[in-house]
Parts: structure tokens; sequence; C-alpha cells
């Protein structure tokens, strides 16, 4: 039995208004995944509220939120803190507008934990390379792993939005591809080149008569792919590549960064990876402070004075 369900044996009018939150969250059409994000957040919540004798959210008070952050902490990195308050802060604020007087609002004193960072580094390209090298040409597995390898790095997609195309969303003849639930149950056209659209091709022939509807990624027993599918392709490459297993983000990154270095302006950017502003687009060109450096050591004044 889950956490959230002994809480709701053990306090259920706590446990019905988390409940409800989740009930807005998903009339709202927020996706499986976030839904399933807010669920995670809230049982560490009511874990917490259980251990501190809280029956109401009404009764959360700021010292309350303080104590729940210094114990997630005691479990969690600097980013887990911040990612699990984001979600329970949500709650929180849905709680104020709905239910609570107004003067309650545990939240006026808290600061939010600061999110740590981190300089996170794309996967550089020999290495994509030494991962489409390691995949068996002319074998179903392998023209599957390497079409998969390529499309990661050509649209920067999100692994979730990989495994949720179906075979008619990809256009061979213009490269288009349709991701119909993006982040936020936006739908949003992103393009692969002429390289993968040949592998995908190669792929598709192991497939034989497919339907618009059918999932694009499939087994070798023709079983769709989910995300834990897709990142055993990316494993096994890794391990017969003899390279540490990328995190599937890195492909994104490394699509974002090597668009720019090649000259992609960062609105068109902003649109295909999907983001709804440019401040996260910042956080990529700050990669490039690197190819900063080397351009000053090429081409600086005092250093190329005669």
């Amino acid at each position: 039995m889950s956490s959230f369900d002994k809480n709701r044996r053990s306090n259920q009018f706590l446990t019905a208004e988390t409940e409800e939150f989740l009930v807005d969250r998903q009339s709202r059409n927020f996706t499986p995944a976030t839904l399933a994000w807010y669920h995670r957040c809230l049982t560490k919540w009511l874990d917490f509220c259980a251990e501190q004798g809280i029956e109401s959210t009404q009764d959360v008070t700021a010292s309350h939120v303080r104590r729940f952050l210094v114990q997630l902490g005691e479990a969690h990195s600097r980013g887990g803190v911040a990612t699990l308050f984001t979600g329970v802060r949500a709650y929180l604020n849905w709680y104020a507008d709905e239910y609570a007087s107004k003067d309650w609002n545990p939240l006026a004193k808290v600061k939010a934990p600061k999110r740590p960072k981190e300089r996170l580094e794309p996967l550089t390209l020999a290495d994509f390379q030494r991962l489409v090298d390691s995949c068996e040409s002319r074998t179903f597995a392998g023209d599957r792993d390497r079409t998969l390898l390529y499309l990661l790095l050509d649209t920067g997609l999100r692994h979730l939005e990989a495994t949720q195309l179906h075979v008619g969303d990809v256009n061979l003849q213009s490269g288009q591809v349709l991701v119909r639930q993006g982040k936020g149950q936006k739908a949003r056209v992103v393009f692969i080149g002429q390289r993968t659209k040949r592998s995908m091709m190669a792929y598709l022939r192991h497939r034989g008569t497919t339907q618009d509807e059918d999932s694009l990624w499939v087994s070798v027993t023709n079983k769709p792919l989910g995300k834990s599918g897709l990142r055993q392709i990316v494993r096994r490459a890794a391990d017969r590549a003899g390279l540490p297993e990328p995190g599937m983000h890195a492909f994104r990154r490394a699509f974002a960064v090597n668009s720019l270095r090649n000259g992609m302006d960062v609105v068109t950017l902003q649109r295909l990876m999907g983001h709804a502003d440019l401040s996260v687009i910042d956080r990529y060109l700050a990669l490039l402070d690197e190819d900063l450096q080397r351009a000053h050591d090429r081409y600086g004044v005092v250093d190329n004075l005669k």
C-alpha cells in the first residue's frame, strides 16, 4: 500500500483536500506525467502532515512549511527539494484560492529554496557518433535504435514526446514531425533532415504494413515502447560503444547547443523546442562559453598585435 493510500485511512479529510486539487489539475487537461508528478509531491506532503498531526490544510502554518523543507533536505538533493516544493506550493496556492480564509497564507513568509545552477553538458557529437556506429545495420533492432538516436538529436524532442509519436506523425517527404502533446498539452511541429529520413525509411521497411495510428517505436515483438523502452535502447547503445549512459535530456541539450553553434536564431530554437519563452534558451547559451573562449584565444586583439 502506498503512502498516499495509508494517509487516506489515517487522515481522510486532508487526503480529500489534496485529491480535490488533483481533480482540478485533471479537469484542466494536465498531462498524465504532470498529474503523476503532483501525486508524488503530495504523497511527501501527506507523509509529513501525518507526522505533524495536521488534520486539515487550513491548519498549516509557515513553520510547518519550513519544517517540511528541512525534512525534504535530509533525503533529497537541493534540486529535488526545489522540485517537490514546487508541487506542494501549487497545491497550497490552489487551496488558498479555493477554500481558505482571507488571512490564511502560510507561504507569505516562506522563501522558496534555490535551485542549484548546475552546468549540465550536452552529449558530444563524437560520443553520439559512437552510439550510432554501435547499432547493427540491416537488422530490425539496429535500424530502429539508430533511427531513434538520430531523431533525438535532429529534433530535440523530450523523450516522452518521442514515445508518443505515431507512424502517421512523420512525413517522410517534407521531414515534418507532428508533436501532438508537448509540454503543457501544446502541439508543435519539428523537422528531421535527410539522414534521419533515410534511416527512418530503413526502419519502417522492417515494420511492413503499418497504419498511421500505430506507435512509431515498437519492440521486436511489435509491442509499443514507452519511456523505459527508449531508455533501454540508449543504455544498450552506450554499453556497446563503451560509453557512460547519457541522460535522455543530454540529446535535447546537444540539439540546442549545436543548433546555436550552427547559426540558428534563438526564437526559431525556442519554437522548435517548445519553450514558452526565451529564458530557458539562456541556459543553452551559457554552454557556449567555451566557444567564446576558443574564439578569443584565436582572435583576441592584444595577443594578435604585431
